[in-house]
């Protein structure tokens, strides 16, 4: 039997330390959920001492999610481990993952601390994370950069006191996958109480290598991979973690290993975190970029044509990525919708369901086909939902070759209609316009981005755009077959962020 190696997802910790890349509560919570449909190993669900709202973010993830182990990142300090340990308590699988700094010009620069003072706080850290769980891991961070013989003697001493598993981190992007497998393999040859724990890795792609060290990492005998959906993360981002479990699934023969990854759930997790980020994902993307699985060259086409494997080494029915109609329409109704639902692995409230009905039924009126990207995006409304301050009740915007564009907006704001009008230099503009002047926002509109999320000319557009306001970026979505109405939407999601954001820093403030 193959080995199986953990897949340990930090999406939502390192991934969403990436600049513009942040999370409110339930955008966490919906990854994460998709993350356990997912089936990795190991959700590491953020950082809990570094805000009140991490610490809640961490904790509804603990409590609401079930299957994989919840993880809250700590410093080796009692304080973080503490509130780390109260963060995951509720979870029926839980583990604390603590860290220090291990590399010369860490210990020296940033730590100010000898090799022996950081060796025993990693004792002394790893033996009070005990105290809450026997599920521990312990990371050497810039491990790459630290020296060998001490790398091992700390491997050796957290294995001692307690951790179950030791993570030997990439921090920097600063490997080279021969090296890298050779760091790995020293390890497991010279550390004589290895076998008492799991050694994984975390990969940063500063030079483009993080999923390649990966790889050589678990040819060397890591038995766990830290990833993110995507890549994404500090810097240039994380190994891809769609692209380790494919490289392991794909070439077992090779590795004579695999995951327990739902493969299938892939693409969704990939489109989920699109949408909640705003971070589209380049075109040739490995595995989920839209070109994955294209091929234009007429050699190409011909050998796919009479064998798909000729120029396809997986599916894309592997990954989750099927072109299948949904077979619904406008006279379809809510039990076969929520049938369609529950098959494609969505389970909605009563009220996510009413609300996600009356999307598509809509969507059904204006459109010839509804496909399952529609569906994904009308859900993810849904289940990402915040309370609306702004909504959108009316809009109409006027467009014609030598006159000035012109948009008219009725939003509701806390249930009150609000109307106005504004010029601008097209029609999405004039719409902003009218809608920041009714909403009195200061922000400030930083990105604008558009997508078809199906075929056809009746395709639904997605609109995804990025604010700042208050020194904090915010992204919002809207999906809707008229673009500029789809565009509205968006901005009035990224708005009723910013305002629950406001609203939340005030409540903790206090009287």
């Amino acid at each position: 039997m193959p080995r199986i190696i953990r897949i340990f997802d930090t999406t939502l910790r390192d991934g969403e330390q990436c600049p513009g890349a942040s999370m409110n509560r339930e955008e966490k919570l919906a990854m994460a959920r998709q993350l356990a449909r997912l089936k990795v190993d190991v959700i590491e669900a953020g950082f809990p001492a570094a805000s009140p709202d991490d610490f809640a973010g961490v904790n509804d993830i603990a409590r609401q999610v079930s299957g994989p182990i919840i993880a809250g990142l700590c410093r080796a300090i009692t304080k973080d481990i503490d509130r780390a340990a109260e963060a995951i308590a509720p979870a029926a699988r839980a583990r604390i993952h603590t860290f220090i700094a291990t590399s010369p010009i860490h210990m020296q620069h940033k730590l100010r601390m000898e090799p022996e003072q950081v060796l025993e706080a990693a004792i002394a850290a790893v033996k009070h994370a005990c105290k809450f769980t026997d599920d521990v891991e312990f990371s050497a961070e810039d491990a790459v950069r630290t020296d060998i013989d001490f790398l091992c003697r700390v491997t050796e001493a957290v294995i001692a006191a307690g951790a179950t598993t030791v993570n030997i981190p990439d921090t920097v992007g600063y490997a080279i996958p021969e090296e890298f497998g050779t760091r790995i393999s020293q390890l497991m040859n010279r550390v004589p109480n290895v076998d008492r724990a799991v050694i994984s890795v975390h990969c940063h792609n500063d030079l483009g290598l993080a999923v390649a060290n990966s790889l050589a990492a678990v040819a060397a005998g890591a038995g766990q991979v830290e990833c993110t959906v995507n890549g994404i993360g500090e810097r240039a981002g994380n190994a891809s973690l769609e692209e380790v479990v494919m490289a392991l699934n794909t070439r077992r023969d090779l590795f004579d290993a695999t995951t327990a990854v739902e493969t299938s759930e892939i693409t969704r997790s990939s489109r989920l975190l699109t949408s909640i980020t705003g971070m589209v994902v380049q075109p040739n993307k490995a595995i989920v970029g839209s070109n994955a699985f294209a091929h234009e060259s007429g050699i190409h086409q011909d050998g796919l044509l009479k064998h798909k494997a000729t120029y396809e080494i997986m599916t894309p029915e592997s990954v989750g990525l099927t072109e299948h109609n949904l077979v619904l329409g406008k006279h379809s109704g809510r039990h076969a919708f929520k049938s369609k639902l529950e098959e494609l692995g969505y389970t909605l409230s009563d009220g996510e369901l009413t609300r996600a009905f009356e999307r598509f039924k809509r969507l059904a009126d204006q459109k010839k086909e509804v496909f399952e990207e529609d569906l994904d995006a009308i859900v993810a409304d849904e289940t990402q939902r915040i309370p609306d301050t702004f909504s959108l009740e009316t809009l109409e915007a006027v467009t014609r070759t030598g006159k000035t564009p012109h948009a008219k907006v009725t939003i509701l704001v806390k249930g009150q209609k609000h109307s106005g009008e504004a010029d601008g230099d097209g029609p999405v503009d004039a719409t902003y316009r009218a809608i920041a002047a009714l909403s009195g926002t200061r922000s400030e509109l930083t990105a604008y981005i558009v997508q078809a999320i199906s075929g056809g000319t009746d395709a639904q557009g997605i609109v995804t755009v990025k604010i700042s306001d208050d020194g904090r970026t915010f992204t919002g979505q809207g999906a809707d077959p008229d673009i500029v109405v789809a565009s509205a939407r968006a901005y009035l999601h990224a708005l009723n962020k910013a305002d629950y954001w406001h609203q939340k820093r005030a409540g903790m403030k206090g009287p």
